[in-house]
């Protein structure tokens, strides 16, 4: 009895690519170039009324990711930049200026009227 002998193939994996691992640096850069939406709502109701809905949108991503997407609200958040606070300031005082002279020239024209009265 003669037996024939095959040689062994090589493992060939049922994947082109075996699957990379990626390391926490690696998903954070992606994450944050190319951005992630997570969106949700919550609502409850009681015997079909709705008494609550919590709308939750979150985007994260980087600064120049958010821009591209036409975000940047905290460049106008005068809690989140110092220069919104000083142009919020800025407008806030002006303002207050354009009423005070208001105030102070209607107010001159009633102490004149009050003059008059009182001289007639």
């Amino acid at each position: 009895m003669t037996r024939s002998v095959h040689p062994v193939e090589a493992y060939e994996p049922l994947e082109p690519y075996p699957p990379r691992t990626a390391n926490l640096a690696d998903i954070l850069e992606r994450i944050l170039d190319k951005g992630v939406v997570i969106a949700g709502d919550i609502k409850i109701d009681l015997l079909d009324i709705e008494l609550l809905t919590i709308r939750v949108r979150l985007f994260i991503s980087s600064v120049d990711t958010a821009r591209k997407a036409g975000i940047d609200w905290w460049e106008t958040e005068p809690a989140l930049s110092s220069r919104a606070a000083h142009d919020a300031l800025y407008d806030e005082n002006k303002r207050l200026r354009e009423r005070l002279t208001e105030l102070e020239t209607s107010g001159h024209h009633r102490h004149d009227r009050q003059k008059e009265t009182e001289q007639a």
